[in-house]
């Protein structure tokens, strides 16, 4: 696609930011642009090296290979949307452009095609009346990985301090579907990964529970086998799973406020990371899909100084 492949991200990368405006409202640019859904041919998925993990504006551009560098015609040849002075997303309008690159505001003429996408510079699109004032923004990066204390993710192992019991709570699965999620004995793993939670509460990393969503006579899709936060995604068949659903298999609460009964006075902080692509989670985190060694990290007090890296094992 416009000579991008899609791929597994790599781990360094960069982000510029894209702003539409029709006749002075801000248009929402969508959420994934740029990512293949996970199937059970291709069971990591894939993104392309430019590509949107939210709803942000925020475009993560790979720079894995030195000297890497894409345009807004690149970007837009992967959405599959116009780009034109004319036509921009399908809405026909005299469109202008303009480019602050370290605070200094330029208006941008040429051809939008090739405009470049620069790290951290910002791009507003106005098509029809003009704004008053062109936006800026505020670049918050996500705290740096800690490198020095790796984390060993060993089969039957423990991360963090035990707080809640084994298992799944009275409310939660107890053999019958949950959120569209099964319950079966002998199930096929045609589709099986491996995503990782972590929860940490004023500095203190929470051990997620062992044996949840597994009974005495039956495993749920998704479920635990010990307590070092990896969750066992396996499945006869694709289909999307969400930390949603695996709050419901457990019995527990999940929401911007309450984490497994820890209730929080301000907004829970949620990072995810993709294989070093870090950011910070804006929206409900029961939304959040569980995808194949996606690690997610749930921050509820006080800030985490550095997000944890880990050494997997290969879960069976």
């Amino acid at each position: 696609m416009s000579g991008l492949n899609c791929k597994v991200a790599g781990n360094s990368y960069t982000y510029s930011h894209l702003s539409i405006y029709l006749n002075g409202q801000q248009l929402t640019v969508p959420t994934n642009i740029g990512a293949v859904t996970p199937s059970l041919t291709l069971q990591t998925g894939c993104v392309y090296p430019i590509h949107t993990d939210d709803a942000s504006g925020k475009i993560r551009m790979d720079v894995t290979t030195a000297g890497s560098s894409y345009t807004l015609g690149q970007f837009f040849a992967v959405w599959g949307q116009t780009l034109s002075s004319s036509n921009v997303t399908g809405i026909a309008g005299t469109v202008t452009a303009w480019v602050n690159n370290g605070g200094t505001l330029t208006q941008y003429t040429g051809d939008l095609a090739s405009l470049p996408l620069t790290a951290k510079g910002e791009i507003t699109l106005e098509i029809g009346t003009p704004l008053t004032q062109i936006p800026t923004y505020t670049w918050t990066d996500p705290p740096a990985f800690d490198t020095t204390n790796v984390i060993a993710l060993n089969y039957g192992g423990v991360v963090g301090s035990s707080f809640w019991p084994t298992g799944n709570t009275s409310s939660g699965g107890t053999g019958t579907p949950v959120d569209g999620a099964t319950c079966a004995a002998g199930m096929a793993e045609n589709y099986h990964v491996h995503p990782h939670l972590a929860i940490i509460k004023d500095g203190q990393w929470l051990a997620l529970p062992a044996q949840i969503g597994i009974l005495s006579s039956c495993n749920y899709e998704m479920h635990t086998h010990d307590s070092t936060g990896i969750i066992h995604v396996e499945t006869p068949a694709y289909k999307q799973y969400t930390l949603g659903m695996f709050f419901d298999i457990w019995g527990q609460p999940l929401s911007t406020t309450n984490v497994a009964g820890i209730t929080s006075t301000s907004d829970v902080v949620v990072y995810i990371n993709d294989n070093g692509d870090s950011r910070r989670y804006i929206g409900d985190p029961r939304n959040i899909v569980l995808q194949s060694h996606r690690d997610i990290t749930i921050q509820i007090g006080s800030p985490v100084s550095s997000l944890a890296t880990y050494s997997w094992y290969e879960p069976q």
